[in-house]
């Protein structure tokens, strides 16, 4: 396993700027935490000790690094380019996110906090999060929407046994940007002895970089996988885009590589039409949201729209500072599927390669299937499958089902 290397990104600023995007808009009393927050992890990032720790959870609990797929039967089926999967899904907690979840528990028990808490909107963050909580032996309390709580009952039951207290949100939209602001009052309550463990890469800084830090695992093992499994970079690289952290974690590695295209697939969900979607880099405009600045779906008043998705985990109005960094400069393309596309793509991956993909993942497989059909077989799309597909299946079973054939 390679060992992490925490220390290699030039972004952010001291500031927690990506360009004109991060920061910390947040009231005093809270900035000061988070500068202690931001001091601590900028000393853990550097102890040869904490980075052992962490390198042998990745290897020995996580069961890193996740294997590089070659999908050829999706690929002989399309006709086009070949498709790789990076694995994720096969981690413990079945997503990328305890890659960070992992670090940020760690990083707290060493700051002597008594809780972590979070949002949740898939549930993967959650449990993920949960399950890192019961590993150091801190409380944790998930705060997850109501409607989202009812669409991943698998992932919530999950969140119970591993001992986290689940937080019904019943405001708003009761998905995850509630979430998100419910658990973000219940941080300021008590900074202290809580530690806000944040999901994705969002935020004020420092949690950008901290999650994207402890996420660049992906690309670091993916980059030198695929080079070892064909001898060149991949030509495409694809992962579905909320807040952004299993992209930001694949794409990482390969930003210096100009030949490597790199695509962050939103959600278009039902149309285009305001309330309908959650493809923020496709529609949104620079705006503040949670204590940093990014793109953002909004009104004209500057109010964060309202938004959808068929995967909860992209159910957000924002993104990550430097997923709207990387638009500014061209270097990402940020593209959208909707949700038949992505159910679509969810059945076929399961019924051609034996996966059941998350649905959040489904977005990055659905456009890497039409991505394929338009280029030759001698080009590569590497896909990060961030995360499987049992938290969705009652969800999907029970809404898609008769039209494809499960009954």
């Amino acid at each position: 396993m390679m060992k992490t290397d925490l220390k290699s990104f030039q972004l952010p600023d001291d500031k927690g700027y990506f360009g004109e995007y991060g920061g910390s808009f947040v009231p005093p009393q809270l900035q000061g935490i988070l500068d202690e927050i931001t001091a601590a992890y900028l000393q853990i990032k550097e102890d040869k000790a904490f980075l052992e720790e962490l390198d042998s959870l990745y290897s020995h609990y996580v069961g890193r690094p996740s294997p590089v797929f070659h999908a050829r039967r999706l690929s002989e089926k399309i006709g086009g380019a070949q498709i790789y999967l990076k694995r994720e899904d096969l981690n413990h907690t079945g997503a990328h996110k305890i890659n960070h979840c992992l670090g940020e528990a760690l990083l707290a028990k060493k700051m002597g906090k008594k809780t972590i808490i979070a949002e949740t909107g898939a549930g993967q963050h959650g449990v993920a999060l949960a399950t890192a909580a019961a590993l150091v032996g801190l409380k944790c309390d998930i705060y997850m929407g109501e409607i989202d709580i009812v669409k991943e009952r698998p992932n919530v039951i999950r969140m119970k046994i591993l001992g986290a207290r689940v937080i019904p949100v019943t405001r708003g939209t009761k998905t995850l940007k509630d979430a998100v602001d419910d658990a973000f009052e219940a941080y300021l309550e008590d900074p202290v002895t809580q530690l806000y463990a944040i999901g994705s890469v969002v935020g004020p800084h420092p949690f950008p970089m901290m999650v994207r830090d402890f996420q660049s695992v992906v690309g670091r093992e993916a980059r030198q996988q695929f080079m070892d499994m064909t001898g060149s970079l991949p030509d495409n690289l694809v992962a579905c885009v909320g807040g952004g952290s299993n992209a930001i974690g694949l794409f990482s590695a390969f930003l210096e590589d100009g030949g490597v295209r790199i695509y962050g697939v939103e959600p278009s969900g039902l149309s285009l039409k305001d309330g309908e979607h959650a493809a923020t880099m496709t529609l949104g405009r620079p705006g503040v949201l949670h204590g940093f600045k990014s793109y953002l779906l909004q009104d004209e008043s500057g109010e964060p729209l309202k938004v959808y998705s068929v995967a909860s985990g992209l159910d957000y109005p924002g993104v990550g500072p430097q997923h709207s960094l990387l638009k500014d400069l061209k270097r990402v393309d940020y593209v959208t599927a909707s949700d038949k596309e992505t159910i679509d793509a969810f059945f076929e991956l399961s019924r051609v390669e034996g996966i059941i993909p998350a649905l959040e993942s489904s977005h990055a497989v659905a456009f890497a299937i039409k991505l394929a059909s338009d280029l030759g077989s001698d080009k590569t799309i590497l896909v990060n499958l961030s995360g499987r597909g049992d938290k969705d299946i009652d969800y999907v079973t029970q809404t898609y089902g008769n039209e494809y054939g499960v009954e």
